[in-house]
């Protein structure tokens, strides 16, 4: 730095030039996340690809900042190829406004294939400084380029120099990024007097003074203190602090539901580091997003899939350790952690989890304790829950979803019960509202309606809210998905008590139920016999070697529901099915449930005909949730059939990818999987949850995303190269029916796929001098091909049309023929 007379400094960019900005020479890894990639972290992994944003001098660029200023060009017209990937120097603000102006055609700040904009716009590169522009075209690329330019601004950045491979790179690659490096994070949420302001609002709290309110149950003292002490030191925020009353009872949640607040999650002491001090913080968990922002139960159990695949094991153990929490001081796992769910839990999955979790820190200190805790959370759950009254069927001997609780479910909004009360507030002469207070508190008395709601918050314990197949029923059913996750914690907590504690487990005070006794041991035998007994029953009442697939049972009318359901699959998850069962499942089930997008949750036959009175349900037909297609793979793995787990899997993979780069990254709760083209609308009940977003998705929705890298684990390496070029399943089943094709390569992007058309599918020669190619081949730029290294080995069969390996300017092709009805179409990658 140098100074003038008037003791004014002067900058310098390091090399003596004033007034310019100092070039600096960071390496930022170019799939790097955005805090990284755009500034905002400098800790990130560094390695030597690219300079940093900032190193550009800025001030001596001159850049063509309104592409509009000139006529667009042709979404056809042609590029000089390069070698190597493009770098482009880029005025956030201007180039934004220009793209959502040019190519944002319905002004919903995305840009999907259905706006009408030309599909191109020009960069300049970073070489040339700005002059020299190379066109961007496509949805895909577009859409991606206006994901990084929000991103880039949201960042506070005016100029970037952005990579080319973040915009032409493999969406498989792109979207499995996306979900590791940035999902993830911005699904987690931790508990405490940091963030208690925002994690206490709650959107389905519809009191006069809605507020953050949190209930400390009793046996944690340190934590009313700590809230206590957030309350005085910040009483901008409001904050009323609760005890939980010692005992829960469908009446005190009642009376709690005037005052609805955040339940209370574990917490974990850590040095304060702007004090020195040691305090409490909350232990973290993911959310499934959306409206959807608390702890949820099988939520939960469904990322924690996901999350240990990308190695984020800490997440799933810090989940499994607030789940130990809600059983020890709530009963159970809850529905969500909010007052009004005190009584409601949801499908079980503790003990898997906890094993999954376990197999990953086994070799790590307190992996034992941790096993323990868990294990013995789940006895209590299973005891003092699920085998208790009023879910436990004494005459089967099989539980159902049925929770506790009085009147009308206070999360839902005002307007939804008003087809099923005004009838009765009429009879009884009362406006709406004070028919509602009078049946909440058991003033009226109405046994249809306690039947109506007692199935109700059974649908909604069930996960499956809602669905015709439970209906006004479920809280009767004896459910083949419940028993089944049952099964499994029966065979789990077995196996854990004899392999992992010699055949014995001491049960301490605080995981007590019933008439046991402090320090009571727990056997396997128990439990092997438990599991046996369900077992029994379940092929007693459940299983119909007609139809070959597993039904939900009326306890009531003693009758089999035979709505055909996904949830079949469960008793394969869980190990219950026989073999011959698992055989006649695949046989009969899957034929009846696979889409063009994986399973559906259930038969278009057994949801029956819709319409405005009777309006469709998320649960049914046409719709497909992760956890049926997460559970069924894993069930059809463990029974041999892993093609027909790997065909379900690239058919929900292919339908969330196409989606993923048709419609600007979108990634979101559920999907119709008969759709082709959307299947991301969904009109059933309140929509769908990941789609409303400007610019960027910055969630996607938990298990969808866990789904997708789960999923990945279960398709093949040839499919997952296939998914990246977006291709339709039947595409790759007749490319592999004929012959399979054994590619050993290394794959990189960014290459072109040329396409050859020939009326008899003969293909002609692709064998010209110096790369000279027949006119009736046409050449497309295409984002999502892949090259073949041409140092690797390609081994192809004979196919019954025509494959062939060639050489062409150094590098090695592969040429395949795909028959489309009377034209062959000859794909060659190289």
């Amino acid at each position: 730095m140098s100074t003038t007379d008037g003791n004014k400094p002067k900058e310098s960019n390091g090399n003596g030039t004033p007034n310019e900005p100092r070039r600096i020479s960071i390496e930022i890894d170019q799939f790097a996340p955005a805090e990284t990639y755009y500034g905002l972290k400098n800790t990130a992994h560094q390695n030597p690809r690219r300079q940093s944003t900032f190193s550009t001098n800025y001030a001596a660029s001159r850049v063509r900042e309104d592409t509009l200023s000139e006529l667009p060009a042709r979404r056809g017209s042609h590029d000089e190829s390069t070698l190597g990937q493009l770098k482009f120097l880029i005025n956030v603000d201007s180039t934004l406004e220009n793209l959502q102006k040019q190519e944002d055609t319905d002004n919903n700040f995305q840009i999907t294939i259905e706006d009408n904009g030309p599909k191109v716009i020009s960069l300049g590169t970073v070489t040339s400084n700005g002059f020299r522009r190379h066109d961007i075209r496509g949805t895909y690329m577009l859409s991606n380029l206006l994901q990084e330019l929000s991103l880039a601004k949201e960042a506070g950045r005016h100029m970037i120099v952005l990579d080319e491979s973040r915009l032409n790179e493999n969406p498989v690659s792109r979207l499995s990024r996306l979900i590791k490096d940035t999902f993830w994070d911005r699904l987690t949420r931790r508990i405490d007097g940091h963030v208690i302001e925002i994690a206490g609002k709650d959107p389905k709290d519809w009191t006069d003074d809605p507020r953050p309110r949190v209930y400390i149950p009793r046996g944690a003292p340190e934590q009313f203190e700590y809230y206590t002490q957030v309350a005085k030191d910040r009483p901008e925020v409001r904050l009323d602090v609760q005890w939980l009353p010692e005992k829960i009872t469908p009446e005190s949640v009642r009376d709690m539901n005037a005052k609805p607040g955040l339940l209370a999650l574990a917490m974990e002491e850590y040095r304060d580091p702007s004090t020195q001090k040691m305090t409490l913080r909350g232990v973290p968990f993911v959310v499934p997003g959306g409206r959807f922002n608390e702890l949820y139960g099988w939520d939960s159990y469904m990322e924690s899939l996901g999350l240990i695949v990308n190695g984020r094991v800490d997440l799933a153990k810090a989940m499994v350790t607030n789940f130990c929490f809600c059983i020890k001081h709530y009963g159970k796992i809850l529905n969500a952690n909010r007052s009004y769910y005190l009584c409601r839990s949801q499908p079980p999955f503790l003990t898997d989890m906890a094993s999954r979790v376990y197999d990953k820190i086994q070799h790590e200190k307190g992996a034992r304790e941790f096993l323990r805790l868990a294990t013995l959370a789940a006895i209590k759950e299973y005891r003092s829950v699920w085998i208790a009254e009023p879910r436990l069927d004494s005459i089967t001997g099989l539980s159902r979803y049925r929770p506790e609780g009085l009147g009308v479910p206070p999360e839902t909004e005002a307007s939804h019960f008003i087809h099923i009360l005004e009838p009765y507030a009429k009879k009884h002469n009362l406006s709406f509202d004070a028919f509602v207070e009078a049946f909440n508190n058991r003033v009226i008395l109405e046994p249809e309606l306690d039947d109506y709601f007692m199935h109700d918050r059974a649908v909604r314990e069930s996960g499956h809210d809602t669905s015709y197949r439970l209906e006004r029923t479920c809280a009767d059913l004896a459910t083949i998905d419940l028993n089944s996750l049952l099964y499994k914690y029966e065979v789990d907590i077995a196996r854990i008590i004899r392999v992992h504690f010699d055949d014995k487990l001491a049960v301490p005070a605080e995981f007590c139920t019933g008439n046991m006794v402090p320090g009571q041991l727990e056997t396997s035998a128990l439990w092997d016999r438990a599991s046996r007994a369900r077992k029994k029953a379940i092929n007693k009442y459940l299983w119909n070697e007609e139809k070959g697939m597993f039904f939900d049972y009326n306890t009531v009318s003693q009758q089999q529901q035979t709505y055909e359901s996904a949830t079949t699959f469960w008793a394969m998850w869980a190990g219950l099915a026989t073999p011959k069962q698992g055989e006649q499942m695949v046989a009969q089930a899957i034929p009846i449930l696979e889409a063009a997008g994986g399973l559906l949750s259930g038969t278009r036959h057994s949801r029956g005909e819709i319409g405005i009175e009777r309006p469709n349900r998320q649960w049914d037909y046409p719709y497909g949730w992760a956890p049926q297609q997460m559970l069924a793979w894993t069930g059809l793995q463990r029974y041999g059939h892993q093609d027909v787990a790997e065909r379900l899997a690239y058919k929900w993979l292919y339908m969330i990818t196409k989606a993923f780069v048709d419609y600007n990254g979108v990634v979101v709760e559920k999907y119709d999987v008969t759709r082709p083209v959307d299947p991301h609308r969904v009109d059933a009940e309140y929509g769908n949850q990941g789609s409303d977003f400007k610019g960027v998705a910055k969630e996607g929705f938990g298990w969808v995303n866990a789904s997708y890298v789960y999923g990945m684990q279960i398709c093949n390496v040839h499919m997952r190269r296939a998914l990246g070029t977006c291709t339709p399943y039947e595409t790759y089943r007749k490319m592999t029916e004929h012959g399979q094709i054994s590619l050993r390569s290394r794959w990189t992007y960014g290459s072109r796929w040329l396409h050859y058309y020939s009326a008899n599918g003969s293909g002609g020669e692709w064998m010209g001098d110096g790369g000279e190619r027949e006119e009736s081949a046409q050449e497309q730029a295409h984002p999502q091909s892949q090259a073949i290294d041409p140092a690797s080995p390609i081994q192809t069969s004979t196919m019954e049309d025509r494959a062939a390996a060639f050489a062409f300017r150094g590098f090695r092709m592969l040429i395949v023929f795909v028959p489309a009805d009377s034209v062959a179409t000859c794909i060659i990658y190289f």
